[in-house]
């Protein structure tokens, strides 16, 4: 029955754009701009559900209606898994692609999906992000920092990962079976995507990457915004790796070694013994010199290293704080860190 459903699902494969949105009329203005320039022959339906916005974006919409298939909805404030559990209740479609509100569409992106899902079906998937050319130095070295080999292993999405790769909800797609098999996102935030995925490989679905599959991740984002993410990132991955053993990788544990090198190394070299800040100069100077090629500038270089402790500190303190309460100590997630929960 479950290999019939699957055939069915390739062969007529419809298909569903998810996107929450909290108070960002501006950024669903640009996505639609960038759906409106896809270069696909498919029918495809784009549901925007308002997470409770005071800045609405219905009229954004309206813009669009002559242009694009949309459905807008405006729900009561719950959070982006939820947000993104109700568009895909509410759609029409059979596979679901769910993008965050910050993105933007390169005109082959469905064309891509659609091609890489004839080939090898997947009932979850997941794309990389990247910088367009528009965006600012820092974002460009925020993007390169959180997407690079040298710094996450590939984790958000690359053919060098360091382990199996976890679709990212900034871009990713579920068949309508999945869905409904799972339940869809849990009530944790962020993490509840990697969540999800080690939910949906438990019922023995299968996930992947699509590497042609890329958006545009624009992340509106400054020094203080991009250190309160991945903080909140370090606190998530202790508790997902108590929810789920088999997710463990001791990659994890990388950013707060760094950080402890990197406050040792100080201390060494306050005491006159400077070759311990060697390895931790060339990993630097590594990161800069590739962010630099990479991005044709060495301004985007530098403030790539410089994000690169922003990331690392923020995550790494984090991650064994909260290492320290839920595997030491057991403490419930949610009454040690409400602030991760949506109720």
């Amino acid at each position: 029955m479950v290999f019939f459903c699957s055939l069915y699902l390739r062969m007529q494969r419809t298909y569903s754009f998810i996107i929450p949105v909290f108070n960002r009329p501006q950024e669903i203005e640009e996505l639609l701009d960038s759906f409106s320039k896809l270069i696909t022959s498919l029918d495809y339906e784009v549901v925007i559900v308002e997470d409770g916005s005071t800045l609405k974006s219905n009229e954004i919409a309206l813009d669009f209606q002559n242009t694009l298939n949309i459905n807008y909805f405006f729900k009561p404030n719950s959070g982006p898994g939820h947000s993104r559990n109700f568009g895909m209740q509410k759609a029409k479609g059979n596979y679901f692609i769910i993008l965050d509100s910050d993105c933007l569409l390169p005109p082959d992106y469905l064309m891509e999906v659609d091609k890489a899902l004839n080939n090898h079906f997947m009932d979850c998937f997941g794309g990389p992000d990247a910088a367009h050319p528009s965006f600012t130095a820092l974002q460009k070295a925020i993007n390169y920092v959180m997407t690079s080999f040298l710094t996450t292993g590939g984790i958000r999405g690359s053919k060098k990962a360091v382990q199996q790769f976890e679709p990212r909800s900034f871009n990713m797609g579920l068949s309508k079976e999945a869905f409904e098999k799972s339940g869809g996102f849990g009530k944790i935030h962020p993490g509840e995507d990697p969540d999800l995925s080690q939910r949906l490989l438990k019922l023995g679905f299968k996930t992947g990457f699509i590497e042609k599959a890329f958006v545009y991740h624009k992340r509106r984002i400054s020094w203080s915004k991009f250190y309160n993410q991945v903080k909140k990132f370090g606190l998530v991955r202790p508790i997902l790796s108590k929810w789920h053993p088999g997710s463990s990788k001791l990659s994890f544990w990388f950013p707060f070694l760094f950080v402890v090198y990197t406050c040792l190394s100080i201390v060494l070299l306050f005491m006159g013994i400077w070759i311990a800040m060697i390895p931790l100069a060339f990993y630097t100077l590594a990161i800069v010199i590739d962010s630099s090629l990479k991005n044709k500038s060495l301004w985007i270089g530098i403030l790539s290293g410089f994000a690169l402790f922003i990331q690392f500190f923020g995550y790494g303190l984090a991650f064994i704080k909260s290492f320290f309460f839920i595997h030491l100590l057991n403490e419930n997630p949610k009454k040690c860190f409400p602030q991760l929960f949506f109720d």
